[in-house]
């Protein structure tokens, strides 16, 4: 924000509500927050950040990870990349880098790699949050 620096707004009791709660939720912070009403509990109380600039085209980058977080995912863009498929040929898929940054007196980082390995499941197959 040219006008004051970047807000992040906190979704209270992500683990207990349903997507679509939150996804209202969400619009709501995001209002408040761009006309700064805001309350101090609404940006400062998070555990884990996202922070996605995949839509500005950029694939990946090293997010900053705020005072008092645990963790911050950083989300790249996706893009067409040349891989080898399961089958053992050369493919085009679609790619996106995600990394995430710790702070190792609060988790433990084989647990944020197990996040990852289930994070990266889940996007590439999606219909696992269904079963």
């Amino acid at each position: 924000m040219p006008d004051g620096g970047l807000i992040t707004p906190v979704l209270q009791d992500a683990d207990k509500t349903d997507i679509y709660q939150l996804s209202r939720n969400w619009a709501d912070l995001v209002k408040r927050a761009r006309a700064k009403q805001l309350k101090p509990e609404e940006y400062n109380s998070g555990t884990f950040t996202i922070s996605n600039l995949g839509m500005y085209g950029v694939d990946t980058f090293d997010a900053i990870l705020p005072p008092g977080t645990a963790c911050i995912m950083a989300v790249g863009g996706s893009k067409p990349t040349v891989v080898a498929t399961e089958d053992g040929l050369i493919g085009v898929r679609k790619v996106m880098q995600i990394n995430i940054t710790a702070d190792h007196r609060i988790v433990y980082g084989a647990d944020a790699a197990e996040f990852l390995q289930t994070f990266k499941a889940i996007v590439e197959s999606p219909d696992q949050l269904l079963l």
